[in-house]
């Protein structure tokens, strides 16, 4: 498709022009061609991002860091995401000394804050157990005025040394926050919290909420009481029942300051007793201690829902929902959200459906893209992809709520396993009309399944939709191609491409650019089909055959000319000809060759 440049280029259509390109290599070809048609033009911060996003999305990355080096080289100001993105890319690839070399070479770029990209590959650093790596980033860059805030930083160090059970080192640091200017927040003591117990340091966590309540405010803060029930229920579980009731009895005086009249209500001693019978029982009374003595606050009962329902206990999760029922406070959709998926990990999928089917309505809740990819995902993984399309229905007509590009990869993975080929290629074409691409492994499940139905004139479709994206083919499809459609030449192709690009797909990616890969096969085939196909304005499809034939019948032919929004041509079938042929010839995309 020919470009139609204007008369004077802007950064703003730019942008808008390669974000427009399905082709990620016919967006770089526009983004490197504007200046060369505008010499006083020059590329900007949001047309770097825009470049840098779609090369890192469909993972070119090569050609990435060039267009990071020009950035460089052009000296433009630039914002902080745009490295955290490329970093995020980086990472994805495995290409983990790239990230950290760029975020090193940030002086040479034109950004004066670094808090996200810095942020975000520690949090890589975390997630890959590379805990010195993180400790000497955090020396060298904790100082440098281009960060900004550290919180979030100290925080991802607690939770890495707790993952490896060092929350003796954790703690250490958290000691130190004061003296770097930070505050803890809820999460600092939350997973600080979870580290201490698991590793047993109870006396060091009891001593950590109790400076958790020196810090709290004269109104106390209920969203905090997921921070207590951890302890709690450690005490328990070691036994320490007693220490654990005068703890609850400081935490609803203090904490969350409970009004006396609740605190007379509730029968502390009675836990003792019930510790002689069952701990569990003793773990049951200081939750319901908790849901019951606090203030009736909207955050405590969202912090303490969304909490049981991590665990998997759905009983008490719904107890603490039946409380909020009863002080007048409505469920957000995030405790939904929970439920629902504490409830799909169960395998109570009817019990998921009705929530969103009766429990939500009752309560006024409208779901949210978020519950609904939950839900989606949740049947998906039962096995009932039929009932996950029927909620991306809901989700389409309801206002404000636009399937994204999760709805989509979930919904075409979730079809493809259920074995339902023609369902997920229909939604791919609807994830194309929204102007999300899918990925590569994408349309390999796709092209796979249909050729496994039979259908390999609608796989051949989504593989020159794949080509036009410059996405790479695997040899399995072409094998699958081959075996399905009884084409040799794809043999050959695939051993073509394989001879071109080694182990290196970057190579190839630039055979497949330069020359499409279906021409190659086209050419190989000698002799064209004896298949006459004319258009008319009425009657209908006529179909006539001089020869017996094999591979195509009347019913095979509408379905074809249906996909093509073709209702009434002339058709004429000299050969024994197959499906594909047809479509060829209905598309007039085959050139024959002669060739060796």
């Amino acid at each position: 498709m020919s470009i139609r440049w204007p008369r004077r280029l802007t950064p703003t259509h730019l942008s808008q022009l390669i974000r427009s390109q399905k082709n990620p290599l016919k967006a770089l070809e526009i983004f490197v061609e504007a200046k060369h048609r505008y010499p006083n033009y020059r590329h900007n911060g949001p047309v770097y991002a825009a470049m840098i996003d779609i090369l890192g999305r469909s993972g070119r990355v090569a050609e990435m860091k060039e267009v990071i080096c020009r950035m460089k080289e052009d000296s433009c100001e630039c914002r902080d995401s745009i490295f955290a993105s490329a970093i995020k890319t980086y990472a994805s690839v495995g290409l983990l000394d790239e990230a950290i070399a760029l975020f090193r070479s940030l002086p040479q770029f034109n950004c004066v804050n670094w808090t996200e990209s810095f942020i975000t590959l520690l949090k890589i650093l975390v997630k890959e157990s590379q805990l010195e790596a993180t400790y000497h980033l955090f020396l060298e860059n904790s100082c440098r005025w281009e960060v900004k805030s550290l919180t979030h930083a100290l925080n991802l160090l607690i939770y890495g040394l707790c993952r490896i059970h060092r929350s003796d080192l954790a703690l250490c640091i958290f000691q130190e926050m004061d003296y770097q200017c930070c505050y803890p927040v809820r999460e600092t003591y939350l997973t600080l919290m979870r580290g201490l117990c698991e590793d047993g340091r109870l006396t060091e966590a009891t001593h950590l909420l109790y400076s958790m309540l020196w810090r709290i405010s004269q109104k106390g803060s209920g969203a905090d009481v997921a921070i207590y029930r951890t302890l709690l229920d450690a005490l328990c579980d070691n036994g320490e029942v007693q220490e654990a009731v005068e703890i609850l009895s400081k935490v609803l005086r203090k904490g969350l300051k409970a009004p006396k009249r609740r605190q007379k209500q509730l029968d502390l001693c009675q836990i003792n007793h019930e510790c002689e019978a069952s701990i569990c029982n003793a773990k049951a009374f200081i939750t319901k201690a908790l849901i019951k003595g606090t203030v009736p606050s909207w955050d405590a009962y969202r912090s303490l829902a969304i909490d049981l329902y991590y665990e998997g206990k759905i009983d008490k999760g719904d107890e603490v929902l039946k409380e909020m029922y009863i002080r007048g406070l409505r469920p957000s959709s995030l405790i939904y959200e929970a439920k629902v998926a504490a409830l799909f990990t169960s395998g109570m999928i009817d019990e998921a459906v009705d929530v969103i089917e009766r429990e939500m309505v009752e309560n006024s809740c409208v779901p949210t893209v978020r519950l609904y990819n939950t839900v989606i995902r949740g049947l998906c993984n039962q096995g009932k992809s039929d009932l996950a399309l029927g909620y991306y229905e809901k989700m389409s007509r309801q206002v404000a709520c636009v399937p994204n590009k999760e709805t989509y990869d979930i919904l075409v993975d979730g079809l493809c396993r259920d074995g339902k080929y023609i369902e997920a290629s229909q939604m791919l074409e609807q994830m194309l009309i929204h102007s999300y691409w899918p990925g590569g492994e994408t349309y390999t499940k796709v092209i796979h399944g249909l050729c496994i139905i039979g259908r390999p004139y609608k796989a051949v479709m989504w593989l020159e939709e794949m080509i036009s994206q410059a996405k790479i083919p695997q040899i399995s499809v072409w094998g699958s191609l081959s075996v399905r459609a009884q084409i040799k030449a794809l043999k050959l192709l695939a051993h073509f491409s394989t001879l071109k690009s080694g182990c290196n797909k970057a190579n190839y990616s630039q055979v497949s650019y330069r020359e499409s890969a279906l021409e190659i096969w086209y050419k190989v085939k000698q002799e064209p089909s004896n298949l006459t196909f004319c258009r008319k304005e009425m009657v209908g499809i006529n179909f006539t055959s001089k020869v017996v034939y094999t591979h195509l019948d009347l019913e095979t032919v509408k379905a074809i000319c249906c996909e093509y929004r073709i209702h009434c041509a002339d058709i004429n079938i000299k050969s024994d000809a197959t499906a594909d042929d047809f479509t060829d010839v209905i598309e007039s995309s085959r050139a024959y060759i002669s060739c060796i």
